[in-house]
């Protein structure tokens, strides 16, 4: 005997849940996430006196998706260059301002700052040894050995790295008057600090021998090179990259 539709729906399982079939369009944490940058783009405008387009009063007022999002491209133009994201990580750090003491406000002011100070203790450490002079400067890394190689080298790198920290301590302090300052940017500049270092020790030992005479380096313009290639850092990556980019170009043609 066939089985009824009562008995087939009393054997089958009540616990099964049936998927929730997502709902086309743009989703309600979306929208709310969109509110709260219109309101944080809102306050820091006020806040720092920044003119805001009338037009966004209405078009938050009635509330749309379409409204919404007009109303955030209208205030991404008034409150340019800063963006949502570096105003909402200015205001993260302005709340737990009260938290912490002055000097640990900031993460990534304050790792600079301690390595600042480390580099002015090995440029001073270094350049008081008997092993870092002219003689041993002009030998370069080649022709120097041991304990010396070590001390001209950390004696160089701590210039460079002293030309890098200056450059970023800068950067940052315009980055946080201006609201552009991003929570990623501690990676970038931690990369940025390596990268100015090995560009100082390029343009002290490697390019040094190529713009000046080699009999006449001394401690003055090795570590002013040192210093220019730390604090310059991205223009020796670009100067770099541009000849090989003509070398490649020489070897490999572009595709017509």
């Amino acid at each position: 005997m066939a089985k009824t539709v009562s008995e087939a729906s009393a054997k089958t399982p009540t616990n099964i849940k049936v998927p929730e079939v997502a709902q086309p369009g743009i989703s309600k944490a979306i929208i709310a996430e969109m509110s709260d940058e219109i309101n944080n783009m809102l306050s820091y405008a006020i806040y720092n006196g920044i003119t805001i387009n009338t037009e966004v009063n209405s078009l938050i007022q009635n509330s749309s998706v379409d409204d919404l999002i007009n109303a955030h491209n209208l205030l991404c133009k008034n409150v340019a260059p800063a963006t949502p994201k570096s105003i909402q990580f200015s205001k993260k750090l302005h709340e737990q301002s009260d938290k912490k003491f002055t000097f640990g406000r900031l993460p990534l002011v304050r790792n600079l700052i301690i390595l600042s100070v480390l580099f002015l203790a090995i440029f001073i450490i270094t350049g008081i040894s008997p092993n870092v002079n002219n003689d041993s400067l002009d030998n370069g890394i080649m022709h120097n050995s041991g304990l010396k190689l070590l001390l001209n080298i950390g004696y160089l790198c701590s210039i460079a790295g002293l030309g890098v920290t200056f450059y970023l301590l800068k950067s940052v302090s315009n980055s946080l008057k201006k609201g552009t300052l991003l929570p990623e940017e501690s990676i970038e500049y931690m990369a940025q600090i390596v990268l100015g270092i090995i560009a100082g020790l390029v343009l002290s030992e490697i390019l040094s021998v190529y713009i000046t005479d080699p009999n006449s380096i001394t401690l003055f313009n090795k570590s002013v090179l040192a210093l220019i290639g730390g604090f310059s850092s991205d223009a020796i990556f670009s100067m770099l990259q541009g000849v090989i980019d003509r070398i490649k170009s020489i070897f490999i043609p572009a595709n017509s």
